[in-house]
């Protein structure tokens, strides 16, 4: 989703850079990663799982918001000696890339470079506008940094719920170029459904599949399940699918869509997800089958048995994209936020 904000800055000709930690391992394009280093093996795996697999401690007063702060001394010190070890290949690349002669910052998950936020701090002295983007859970699991929440001029978020999370928050429609993708015609003698979950936890992934396979004893259907491959060979398979689900039943993750639904749906294919009701309200008319775990197996029957309902949501889909997430729509709203909060 950055390199997506990124090429979209780049279509209207701004000059825009990603900076990334270090290269992804699931091929997502990238620019500028710095190639530091990052933990492996099973503790580190499981402190990261307990980090999102905590149940969200905030308040829903705006007015209460939830600060990060180390959640006992080690961790304070690791992140010290992290942010020391890191600085040397961090600084090189300010210098090489000339990072400190932008004119708008854009920090996603509201993180800095560093974990003390020295470097955001460095640009608001030189007069430069800071906006926080945030993508996904880190705002519920996490907290804000309140040193970057002090200074920046801007804050968005790609998330519903985090409205709620957060006192001055701005929604925006994350961008997403729907011409790679091209629905194709499918044949399948069993229909497909596909599921890709990122994270099995917040998908509802262990929810769904009993319900598949309740549906496999009643109908012709073959279900894909797609974890741990690069995007590419995801986006293949995704392709000659029929039906998908996103997230139902899912825990801690929020509700909605990602970009994982809108690939689908610009593929024509028909998609599955769960909304609150406040959400689909905010949202209005849209193309998602709006489920959740006690209605799934009904409304998958439905798309399983009827063609017509299938491909009306594929022509839906693909005309809702273009009018709520295209480059030209995402970047009239961006600007019409920068012209209000004074960011040019």
């Amino acid at each position: 989703m950055p390199m997506d904000f990124v090429n979209m800055h780049r279509k209207f000709g701004y000059n825009s850079r990603l900076i990334t930690y270090y290269k992804n391992t699931l091929n997502f394009p990238e620019d500028i990663s710095l190639h530091l280093p990052t933990h492996t093996g099973k503790l580190a795996k499981k402190w990261r799982d307990s980090k999102i697999q905590e149940t969200p401690s905030y308040s829903v007063n705006k007015e209460e918001l939830k600060y990060y702060s180390a959640k006992n001394p080690l961790e304070s010190v690791y992140f010290s000696l992290r942010d020391f070890k890191n600085a040397k290949k961090i600084n090189k690349a300010i210098k090489e890339f000339n990072l400190n002669e932008y004119d708008i910052y854009h920090f996603d998950g509201g993180m800095d470079l560093y974990r003390d936020c020295r470097f955001a701090i460095s640009l608001k002295e030189k007069k430069k506008k800071i906006v926080c983007c945030y993508f996904g859970s880190d705002l519920r699991t996490r907290g804000i940094f309140k040193k970057m929440d002090e200074i920046s001029d801007l804050n968005l978020t790609v998330e519903f719920d985090h409205l709620k999370l957060h006192k001055n928050i701005n929604y925006i429609f994350f961008p997403f170029d729907e011409s790679e993708f091209t629905p194709k015609p499918r044949n399948n003698s069993k229909l497909k459904i596909v599921h890709s979950p990122t994270n099995r936890h917040f998908k509802g992934t262990d929810k769904i599949i009993p319900i598949i396979d309740e549906i496999k004893n009643e109908r012709q259907i073959e279900f894909l399940l797609l974890e741990n491959l690069p995007r590419d060979k995801v986006l293949e398979i995704k392709s000659t699918c029929d039906i998908a689900i996103d997230q139902v039943g899912g825990e801690s993750g929020g509700s909605g869509y990602g970009k994982n639904s809108l690939e689908t749906l610009a593929m024509g294919i028909s998609t599955v997800t769960e909304f609150s009701d406040d959400y689909l309200k905010f949202l209005g008319d849209n193309p998602f089958i709006n489920s959740d775990i006690s209605n799934l197996k009904n409304n998958l029957l439905k798309l399983i048995d009827n063609d017509t309902l299938r491909n009306d949501i594929s022509k839906k889909g693909i005309e809702w994209i273009k009018n709520t997430h295209s480059f030209e729509a995402v970047n009239k709203s961006l600007l019409n936020l920068y012209s209000k909060y004074n960011i040019c």
